[in-house]
């Protein structure tokens, strides 16, 4: 094996990220593994990812004097799911009999409540992807190319 074939391999290996994903997720896995922090992990990642969501529509808002709600979505969408987590992982110790018990517990009826923002969320993102001013003028874009 030559050292410009190595050199190749080596930048395909970068440049499909896949197994870079892999080999993070692996590491990061094997360390929740041998600290007994998984849960933690989850939403320390979670965290991470709400604020680069922000930091993404701060500097779409900078750029563009505008704002991406699909951004924001994304990182209320995060929220919630990291709440959800939290509610029914770490502290949500009490059985869903029926709906009296559902809704006589705060701890389950946060979960009630979380599952039900992410509803709308999700639904406020299926929303914004088809309301998109960037999507209207990429279809416009399409149809004087196609003239």
């Amino acid at each position: 094996m030559s050292i410009k074939n190595a050199y190749e391999k080596f930048q395909q290996f970068f440049n499909f990220k896949f197994y870079l994903e892999v080999i993070v997720a692996t590491v990061l896995f094997l360390y929740a593994l041998i600290t007994d922090n998984i849960v933690e992990i989850i939403i320390s990642l979670l965290y991470f990812i709400i604020l680069l969501e922000i930091v993404r529509a701060v500097i779409g808002f900078i750029r563009e004097q505008r704002i991406k709600i699909r951004f924001l979505i994304d990182a209320f969408i995060i929220l919630a799911l990291r709440e959800f987590i939290v509610n029914v992982v770490k502290i949500n110790n009490e059985k869903i009999d029926g709906i009296d018990s559902l809704l006589s517990n705060s701890t389950n009826f946060h979960v009630l409540v979380f599952s039900g923002v992410l509803v709308f969320l999700f639904f406020l993102r299926w929303l914004s992807y088809f309301t998109s001013p960037d999507k209207h003028h990429n279809k416009e874009n399409d149809l004087k190319n196609n003239e």
